[in-house]
This record gives C-alpha cells, structure tokens and sequence, in this order.
C-alpha cells in the first residue's frame, strides 16, 4: 500500500464543499471516484481543510492511497484524466510516508479573498470574486486587521454552525493589500472556524467603507458575540492557498 500526497487546484462553483455530502457533487467525491477509475481500488481521500460550498483552492494538499504500484507522476496523470471535465487537478504527486495525513499533519493552513473593488459588474470574474462598488480604503483594513492578529475567543466570527470545540484561535497574520482595483486579504492560522476568514472580510470592508472604525473592529472582537459580525462575505472570493507541513 503506497500512500500518495497530492496537491489540488479546483473552482469550487458548482461544488457543495470539499466534503462528500447528500446534496450535491463535493470535490472530495469525485476525486475519490477519479482514482477508483484509475486503478480500480475503492479510495478513500483526506484534505488539509474542509472547504464550503462556492469555496476555491489554489494549492489544497490531500492523500491517497493505493494497492497497485504506481509511480507518483502516473498517478497525478491518471487522475487528472478522469477527474474530467470538473474543474479540478491535481498540480502534483509525490509518495508519502506512512504517517503522513493531511490533515492531522498539517501545522498551518493559509486563506486568501479576493475582492474587486469596481462599480461595472464583474464578467470574467463572476464566482471567482467578490463585488464591492464603493471605494475601500485599503490601507484602514490592513490597519484594523491587526488587532486580530494573535490568541483570541474569535466568537464574533465564528458561524452558528461551527462545529469546533473552542473558539479561541491564534491568528498568525493577516494583511490587507490593493492591486488596482483588486483587494486582497491574506491569512494564515494553525486552524479556522467556520466562516471565520468570510466573516472576518465582512467587517473589514465595513472598515474600508468608512462605516466601522478600526475600534470597532477590535470592540466586536472583544464582545465575543456572533451578533457583533459584519455581513459575511460570500463564497466566490474565498481560496484556500496553502498547507503547511
């Protein structure tokens, strides 16, 4: 048994999440269902993190694994060919050690939204990124967001659905850039809670409209309370960028 660990691109539009679920195709089933094809083995597929529904990834890590020897750049060519036509691939493969998990082995993962912050309409981007049309101060969300850099109850931000067992997490950092009319926000933590990176974008736009102050920020951090939350931002802008190992 050889285990394989692999690193996944995919637009998750159309998809229910990483997780296989009842109510619709998850990325996790249909690249479980490509390596069957593959090689005939029933297989089970783990993932670095658990991505909601309309969520990306630029470089997700998972693993597999398998009876049939095969070398590593088989494996990724083989799946690659059945994981057609969905919007996935695997980037790249390469044999793992027997303990390795990507999940429980992974010590850092990294999140990065996107938003285009434009009056026109979105074309080529639409599902890829989030639409503001008022113009966002940049620099004022980047200023605010690091009061939430560190070890905090992250409550305020975290969904009603989140199933972890605390919500004290320790942020390792989060930045606030401008491209032209792209906004990026980039964090990286051990873990997340649910929607806490969505939730965490939608108060900071409210920063960079001029509605919150980056006092109120940290007061709703401090408030530990789930109504305190700006609106969350949705799915589309939301990619998961990497693990770390």
């Amino acid at each position: 048994m050889a285990r394989y660990r692999l690193t996944l691109e995919f637009d998750g539009t159309n998809f229910v999440g990483w997780q296989r679920q009842e109510n619709g195709l998850a990325v996790q089933e249909i690249l479980e269902d490509a390596a069957k094809a593959f090689c005939g083995e029933d297989v089970a597929a783990f993932a670095a993190g658990r991505t909601d529904a309309g969520v990306h990834a630029l470089a997700m890590t998972a693993h597999i694994e398998i009876e049939k020897p095969t070398s590593a750049h088989k494996v990724r060519d083989a799946i690659n060919q059945h994981l057609r036509p969905h919007p996935i691939a695997v980037l790249d493969a390469e044999l793992a050690a027997d303990d390795f998990h990507a999940r429980f082995s992974c010590k850092g993962r990294a999140y990065e939204y996107r938003i285009v912050n434009r009056r026109a309409p979105l074309t080529l981007d639409a599902g890829r990124a989030w639409r503001v049309p008022q113009k966002l101060d940049a620099e004022a969300m980047h200023a605010a967001a690091q009061y939430l850099v560190g070890k905090h109850d992250f409550t305020t931000f975290r969904a009603a659905s989140c199933q972890s067992d605390s919500p004290v997490k320790t942020l390792n950092e989060i930045s606030v850039s401008r491209l032209g009319e792209d906004v990026f926000i980039r964090c990286a933590a051990r873990s997340f809670l649910h929607h806490q990176v969505r939730s965490i974008t939608g108060s900071l736009v409210e920063v960079g409209k001029g509605k919150w102050r980056a006092r109120d920020l940290e007061d709703a951090l401090k408030a530990a309370d789930r109504a305190r939350c700006g609106p969350v931002a949705p799915a589309e802008g939301l990619y998961f960028v990497r693990a770390e190992y």
